[in-house]
């Protein structure tokens, strides 16, 4: 894509001075206009054929406003509809106002234009350039007898983004975020295996380019797991690795701290208790969207900055996510947490880069503390119905002796939250985070992106199925993993 494309894309948007001042004439508590224009690219290629290989661009917008407790809230795809969409949001939230409603007080006014630093700027790149490099990565996947299908996903995206609401904040952000997801599926006899990484940030091109080392990996792992033996069912000490327990920590605990959902669920009030105990004194969680990763934001979409929350502070629960809302009915403080999968949605509650933060103990240690027991890599997927949980690691590792010996298939994770919690032992000090194409859905509103992460994990007494319905119970070399 040429320059003077690209300075046409970000150049379609009304002046952001200009916007301030129509929702000068807004008569509400609060009132916010968000549009984006953006470019494109969504690309995926099968063992054999070229799926899809897409390019767009895509105006859109929205107009919220706020009276007495009643939102009113104007979706449009055009610029020449925004006066409109005043119009229409001001008079839906006028529609019925409640007695006793929250306030939305003015809290903050931030003024931000930002871009996204790219070290391969995506318009540099041809289309013809970027199917040349996932074809290259398509044939690495396909390099072996048992493969029987694969999968090559590239999406890429350059927005103009702008927001400005009735604190006075006004944001410009001209983001560039790339991904890429490489997966397999092998066969052999009967037993069906597929396996995938994935990766995604906000950057250029640097983010997908290269990555002939991570699809020679996927078809290595794929193609040693169809033939690996079944993990039998049991009762284990487990360690998980960094991406497995943020995977476990944003989809079982993190949905559970995000305030809407809160509010709404009598019975998660009764249970999510500031200052309530949820697992041991090293056990730290936060959400953080100040930090580089795919859940980064400059401000959230009410024009909130974000900040380090700790969820969980020393074991005990700390805070929770909030948008401008939730804060207010629940009397706690703002987090920055109110984000829109595009200017056309409507904000809710959600999370950015949560983790569980570095613990004082080496990976090293944890092996020789679980001497026996499981090794638990990577997530293929997984569901949660409030606290309990369901989750599948891409595979794992039979532990003896403090040393991996042979690789498992068919692992599924299953139990309570809050228990899993307080059965954590040890955790190491090598925090990772990372973030792929899938984000997080919520709502409909999907795929959000965010990353998740933290160090490795030793946790006591995890059900996992596999192979057979027997019982087996290991021991912890030190088995203190109960938390007092």
């Amino acid at each position: 894509m040429k320059k003077s494309i690209l300075r046409g894309i970000f150049s379609m948007l009304i002046d952001p001075i200009d916007v301030q001042k129509k929702l000068k004439g807004i008569q509400a508590e609060y009132a916010e206009i968000r549009m984006s224009h953006g470019y494109s690219t969504t690309i995926h290629l099968s063992k054999k054929v070229v799926e899809t290989c897409k390019v767009g661009t895509t105006t859109q917008g929205s107009v919220r406003v706020y009276n007495r407790g009643c939102w009113g809230f104007f979706a449009f795809n055009s610029l020449d509809m925004l006066d409109y969409a005043l119009q229409q949001a001001q008079g839906l939230s006028n529609i019925q106002k409640k007695e006793n409603a929250h306030s939305l007080s003015s809290l903050q006014t931030n003024v931000i234009k930002e871009q996204t630093k790219t070290l391969i700027p995506l318009h540099t790149v041809s289309l013809e350039d970027k199917m040349h490099i996932l074809t290259e990565y398509n044939t690495i996947l396909k390099d072996s007898q048992l493969v029987e299908n694969t999968n090559v996903l590239y999406y890429d995206s350059m927005t103009k983004y702008v927001l400005c609401n009735t604190d006075g904040s006004v944001v410009e952000y001209d983001r560039s975020f790339c991904g890429l997801s490489l997966s397999a599926i092998a066969k052999d006899g009967t037993v069906i295996q597929p396996y995938g990484e994935s990766e995604a940030n906000y950057g250029g091109f640097e983010i997908v380019k290269d990555k002939h080392t991570m699809a020679e990996e996927v078809v290595r792992t794929v193609t040693e797991l169809v033939v690996a033996p079944q993990v039998k069912s049991g009762v284990y000490n487990v360690i998980a690795d960094p991406k497995l327990a943020g995977v476990f920590i944003h989809e079982a605990f993190g949905h559970l701290s995000e305030a809407d959902f809160v509010y709404e669920n009598p019975r998660m009030k009764e249970i999510m208790v500031i200052g309530k105990r949820f697992g041991p004194d090293i056990l730290n969680v936060v959400d953080d969207g100040t930090l580089p990763y795919a859940g980064y934001i400059p401000c959230d979409d009410e024009g909130i900055m974000p900040a380090k929350t700790y969820l969980i502070k020393n074991g005990i629960l700390h805070s929770r996510l909030h948008s401008r809302e939730t804060a207010v009915k629940m009397g706690e403080e703002v987090t920055g947490n109110a984000r829109a999968i595009t200017a056309s949605t409507s904000p809710i509650v959600r999370m950015t880069n949560t983790y569980i933060e570095n613990g004082n103990s080496t990976v090293e240690e944890l092996f020789e503390k679980l001497w026996n027991g499981i090794y638990v890599v990577g997530a293929l997927g997984g569901q949660t119905n409030l606290e309990m949980f369901t989750f599948t690691p891409a595979y794992a590792y039979e532990i003896k002796k403090g040393k991996k010996t042979k690789k498992l298939r068919d692992c599924m994770l299953m139990g309570n939250v809050f228990v899993t919690l307080a059965n954590i032992e040890a955790i190491a000090n090598d925090c990772t985070l990372s973030g792929g194409l899938g984000g997080c859905g919520k709502q409909g509103q999907s795929p959000l992106p965010v990353a998740s992460g933290g160090p490795h994990i030793l946790i006591n007494n995890v059900l996992i199925g596999g192979k057979g319905a027997g019982s087996r119970k290991t021991k912890s070399k030190k088995n203190s993993g109960n938390m007092r």
